[in-house]
């Protein structure tokens, strides 16, 4: 066990987003519901696998619903904090254990005097036993299904006991794959001895296959409640969805059919009212209609027209009103049921337009081809329950904020939650939304596990349907090419061809025909993509001449350096990544100084890359560039510095690609732990290097000068906006001093949506005679109304540069409520990081030029004197406390 204190910075805001779901859940309820999330407690099973081994989990203890059994043994100190320092081994015995969660409620007179009753369960992870006083309701096997189970005359009045068993998902699975002549390939084996290396249970269950560990986050095979539990009742009728499908959205009108499922307890007539709340607040009655209904299950559709609708459009191409429908149903006088959606009215369309070289891959919305700006998201935290509002907001913020417009949601998670959707629709981040395959294969040859997906399918369809920033759905990530290509396919054909031809035809029925037809049926007109990097199941994946491409040759075997990235040309790259580790106060926030260090068991215990061995690679790819650094801390700063810029060439490329390639996200966003990963900002929320380099290289207006290994550089003028823009492009070619060899200006018009070839030079066009290690070429975009853009060529590695005394001086001064911090390099200064401690600086990750003033706005809570202490810069040729 870590002996350290439970109450450091990682355990602090761990048991805070322990206290903020328990304050989340114990809200009011809907009329009609009752939240059942008081009075829980949880142990370990008696008599199952671990109880002798573990008596300190046996006792009974209080429980957190929704919660998880870590996050509950962590509360009581029954285990250390997952995050801090290396326990990560000594816990698998969690995920071998079976788990008992129990309650009791009382169910008032007006319940047990309604028709109908039901337990709902949000979310059981994952196989999961239900009793109600004493009687077995359900056999849950699926951890992103609800389940809704009939209650009514099984309740009483008082103390009602509600129990739940949780059987460990490795036991319970393990026989069955042990059992297999021959398995289909899994994910990532686990070091830990706690199942075989070659019988791997993850992809068998449907639960959040990062549990299982994955190569930016440890293994917790966790269990639990997840999502909320309620007791739902009623006399007439319930709203089971509202479904708002778009059949037309234009600048002139939009259709749309409200579709309500009502589920009746007796045939009778009713009338259905559908209020309109426009973004403005006006409220106004948009259809009303009356339905005989049948007892059971009813659909109704009410057609509405909205003309001239406030559409809603991705960031940076309109702003995002929102609708809200209230549906209400009406028996006589009384309104007998009410459920309120919300949306936002737009036209999307997947666009696979054939040219000469293949099909395009991009989105058309509103009229608009949007190039897609991005990156990857995987879950936010091991624990998915105690992910925070506040928290997803912070992460969503930062990538509005940095100019992205497309969020892919990855599928080796779980299905993100209404918050993170709802913020997305505020904030105009498109959704590519992943089905949860993330790797490996299914067994989607056999029927059951293929009928539970399709019920888990369409839960999480209709759930999301009525988001406007949902712009696609995609059957899985990296499935079909792992069978191609990654030797999964051939070695099962070879050992067992008719099994293997089995596998892929179940994978062929699940992903080409039983995901595409759910989405058909319930998406309200999304499209649906097969697998992620595809073609929709053609013969070739991963190409760059059609569909969406996987990139890993960089950083990846053979690890081609970065500047391989301009050799590839996709229709639309949505993966591609370099790593580096977070910044210096989120590592020590689970290693002591004493215990960070390349190869120290703490820091190789969160590095998932090559199980602990990650860092031979990022060193790689720091030296090849940066040279060795000279201890751990230099190490983390140049890691950012090589992922920031690295990703900033391929972002660059892809966008001076337009339009044949449509699309550049990059992996990855957020992070699940505190640990080294390809994210841009880390589990604390706080940005790395790339995300600096991501605001700029992802402006809306903005230049790209690309140098190749061949010493060729290319300019590229970049304009994602809907109108054509004018500017002033200079090129300075100057020494790390200051003297200016060569300064041109010549002015420009960028046209709509558009990416225009400028110049192409080689080294000796833009050099001269001048020294290629102390001279740069400068190209400074400057457009009407948008900020500047520039990109500064180099002609050696960093490591070759004649760098010189940087002479960064720094001035404080207040400015209201905040601080300005102004800085001016003497000579040419490159990868500029402001540390200032607890603090976030506006902008960072900087090139100032000989002689640049900036000024940068600093938010803390400390003052001006603990800032000035605090404050460190880092450059590539200087690490300065000032």
């Amino acid at each position: 066990m870590n002996k350290r204190p439970l109450l450091g910075p990682v355990a602090r805001l761990l048991l805070g987003a322990v206290l903020a779901i328990a304050t989340a859940s114990a809200m009011a309820a809907s009329p009609g519901q009752i939240l059942i999330d008081k009075g829980w407690t949880f142990r370990l099973l008696p008599g199952s696998a671990q109880a002798g081994a573990h008596p300190e989990a046996a006792p009974w203890r209080a429980a957190s619903v929704p919660g998880t059994v870590h996050t509950d043994l962590f509360a009581h100190k029954v285990i250390a904090d997952p995050y801090v320092g290396a326990p990560e081994a000594g816990l698998q015995w969690i995920g071998l254990a079976d788990w008992e969660y129990r309650t009791r409620f009382d169910a008032p007179r007006e319940v047990l005097g309604r028709a109908r009753s039901d337990l709902v369960f949000k979310g059981l992870d994952t196989y999961a036993e239900v009793w109600l006083n004493g009687e077995q309701l359900l056999k849950a096997d699926n951890a992103h299904r609800t389940w809704r189970l009939p209650v009514q005359g099984r309740l009483r009045a008082k103390a009602n006991e509600l129990r739940i068993v949780f059987r460990s998902p490795i036991a319970t699975l393990l026989p069955q794959v042990q059992a297999m002549p021959n398995k289909i390939a899994g994910n990532y084996p686990s070091p830990y001895g706690d199942e075989p290396k070659d019988a791997m249970t993850g992809n068998f269950a449907r639960k959040p296959a990062y549990h299982y560990g994955w190569d930016w986050g440890p293994r917790y095979v966790t269990a639990g409640i997840s999502k909320p539990v309620v007791l739902q009742s009623w006399d007439a009728v319930r709203i089971d969805d509202l479904q708002l499908r778009q059949d037309h959205v234009d600048a002139a009108r939009a259709d749309v059919a409200a579709i309500a499922s009502l589920d009746a307890v007796r045939n009778g007539a009713v009338s259905l009212r559908l209020w309109q709340t426009a973004p403005g607040g006006k409220r106004t009655l948009a259809a009303e209609q009356g339905a005989n209904l049948r007892a059971g299950a009813n659909r109704i559709e009410l057609p509405v027209r909205i003309d001239q609708p406030q559409r809603w459009f991705p960031t940076g191409y309109g702003a995002q009103p929102l609708y809200r429908y209230e549906l209400e149903v009406v028996d006589g006088k009384a309104t007998v049921a009410k459920l309120a959606a919300r949306t936002g009215l737009r036209s999307v369309v997947l666009r696979r337009d054939p040219d000469e070289k293949g099909k395009r891959f991009y989105f058309l919305v509103n009229g608009i081809p949007v190039f897609a700006k991005g990156a990857n998201t995987i879950p936010f935290d091991m624990f998915q329950p105690r992910v925070t509002r506040a928290q997803l907001r912070r992460v969503l913020e930062s990538a509005r904020d940095a100019n992205m417009n497309m969020l892919r949601s990855w599928g080796g998670g779980y299905y993100e939650n209404d918050d993170f959707f709802e913020l997305a629709d505020e904030l105009g981040l498109m959704v590519w939304q992943d089905f949860m395959f993330g790797g490996g294969m299914q067994p989607a040859y056999d029927d059951g596990f293929r009928a539970s997906v399709v019920a888990e399918a369409r839960d999480q369809v209709r759930r999301l349907r009525n988001h406007p920033s949902v712009v696609l759905w995609c059957g899985n990530n990296e499935e079909e090419i792992a069978w191609k290509y990654w030797g999964h396919g051939k070695d099962l054909k070879k050992a067992d061809p008719a099994f293997a031809d089995k596998v892929w035809k179940g994978y062929v029925q699940l992903f080409g025909g039983d995901l595409r037809q759910v989405v058909a049926e319930e998406g309200g007109g999304i499209g649906y993509w097969s697998s992620s990097p595809g073609d929709d199941l053609a013969e070739v994946a991963n190409t760059p001449a059609s569909g969406d491409m996987h990139y890993w040759e960089v950083w990846g075997n053979p690890a081609h350096p970065v500047t391989k990235y301009l050799e590839i040309t996709p229709r639309f790259m949505s993966e591609y990544g370099l790593q580096a580790w977070p910044v210096q106060r989120t590592v020590d926030a689970f290693a002591k100084r004493a215990e960070q260090g390349v190869a120290t068991p703490v820091i190789e215990a969160h590095q998932k890359f090559l199980a602990g061995k990650g860092n031979e690679r990022l060193m790689k790819y720091v030296k090849e560039e940066f040279g060795e650094p000279k201890d751990f801390g230099r190490f983390i700063y140049l890691s950012q510095v090589m992922q920031a810029e690295g990703i900033e060439l391929a972002a660059l490329h892809h966008r001076a690609s337009r339009p044949f390639t449509m699309g550049s996200l990059y992996w990855q966003l957020n992070d699940v732990w505190p640990g080294a990963s390809w994210s841009s900002v880390d589990w604390f929320g706080r940005w790395k290097a790339l995300q600096f380099h991501a605001r700029r290289f992802f402006a809306p207006v903005a230049v790209s000068a690309l140098r190749n290994a061949a010493g060729q550089t290319q300019v590229h003028l970049l304009n994602d906006r809907t109108q054509a823009v004018r500017g002033e492009l200079r090129l300075r070619v100057m020494t790390l001093d200051g003297a200016v060899l060569r300064d041109e200006r010549k002015p420009v018009e960028m046209a709509p949506l558009s990416a225009t070839k400028l110049a192409d030079y080689v080294d000796a066009d833009l050099l001269g005679r001048a020294d290629p290690a102390s001279t740069v070429a400068v190209f400074e975009l400057r457009a009407e109304g948008e900020p500047a853009s520039r990109r500064v060529v180099y002609f050696k590695a960093a490591k070759d540069m004649a760098w010189l005394e940087p002479g960064v001086q720094a001035q404080w001064r207040r400015d209201g409520s905040a601080y300005v911090l102004e800085l001016q390099a003497a000579t040419l200064v490159r990868g500029l990081w402001i540390d200032a401690g607890e603090a976030e600086v506006s902008d960072n990750a900087l090139t100032l030029l000989p002689g640049e003033r900036v000024s940068l706005r600093v938010s803390s809570k400390a003052g001006l004197a603990a800032l000035r202490k605090a404050l460190r810069l880092q450059t590539l040729s200087k690490d300065t406390a000032y």
